[in-house]
């Protein structure tokens, strides 16, 4: 009897430390694999940015038309004597597949001599884009899918976070969907308040835009094919391939507009596996939008 206490109290210890082991571990596992909003802009410089405006070659800046000022990434005209065609994106430097894209933005101003109504209050994310190292020098745009930004004019009704295509389809409602561009169910934006719009891009599976916690657009398969990028590189769009991934890019088409924020969460460590995916979005508040996942 009197060897046996201690022999149990060590049981008991060693019991408790196992258990307490685990639950360190299990919290720490939850809170390692829980992801983190990347800052794809630093406020400060657009070292992390790669610049390709139609007419110019990559890395021109023509214009000084991408700008950082008061913190925030500023597309503007005032060195353009007329807007003629010098359509530009601005792309983050790396390649993504899964992913939760917000930014920020803001249309401000109005447009230089010569640009066109349709770019009035105008802009993009384009998504899935091609590398800009591919594009041709006086491609107008790049090989992608657009959630177009568009502002209200103060009266009348335009819906923002739209669909275009630029050399690609998508799939909605089980029909391949052809038409360059198409309106989302959101509300107008009028005047120069923040607007806040999210994306979410799941590989070639199904892609979501965002406004105020719902989605306002949702197409699936998206794909290389149709009109709306000129010139092109026929090495680089081979119609019906699959858009897995890609680079995305911020458009300057006429109008100045600010971006203050600009984020991303990278979803691509569950991208195969499927509850755990679930699971992840379901815990930041994105459950509204596993159900429609491919």
């Amino acid at each position: 009897m009197h060897n046996k206490i201690p022999h149990l109290l060590l049981v008991s210890y060693l019991t408790l430390s196992v258990a307490l082991f685990s639950c360190d571990n299990k919290e720490t596992s939850e809170i390692e694999e829980k992801p983190e909003w990347r800052q794809l802009f630093n406020g400060q410089d657009l070292d992390d940015w790669l610049i390709k405006i139609t007419g110019f070659e990559l890395h021109d800046n023509f214009a000084n038309t991408f700008r950082i000022n008061d913190g925030l990434m500023q597309v503007r005209y005032d060195g353009y004597e007329k807007f003629e065609g010098q359509f530009g994106h601005i792309f983050f430097n790396e390649p993504f597949s899964h992913y939760l894209l917000r930014v920020e933005y803001r249309f401000v101003g109005e447009q230089p001599p010569g640009g066109q109504g349709w770019a009035y209050r105008n802009s993009g994310a384009m998504l899935h884009s091609q590398d800009p190292a591919t594009m041709l020098k006086d491609q107008d745009f790049p090989i992608s899918i657009e959630g177009q930004l568009l502002g209200g004019d103060g009266e009348n009704p335009r819906t923002t976070s739209n669909l275009c295509t630029p050399g690609t389809h998508v799939v909605i409602d089980g029909e391949l969907i052809t038409d360059h561009c198409v309106s989302s169910t959101s509300k107008t934006y009028h005047g120069e308040d923040w607007v806040t719009a999210e994306f979410m891009v799941l590989g070639d599976s199904v892609i979501h835009h965002i406004l105020e916690g719902e989605s306002v657009i949702t197409y699936f398969d998206p794909q290389i094919g149709g009109g709306n990028v000129n010139p092109v590189d026929p090495e680089i769009k081979r119609d019906g391939q699959a858009l897995e991934s890609g680079y995305i890019s911020l458009q300057s088409e006429s109008h100045p507009i600010d971006f203050r924020t600009i984020e991303l969460m990278d979803l691509s460590p569950y991208k195969n596996d499927p509850e755990k995916m679930k699971s992840i979005l379901e815990n930041l508040g994105y459950g509204n939008f596993v159900g429609d996942n491919k």
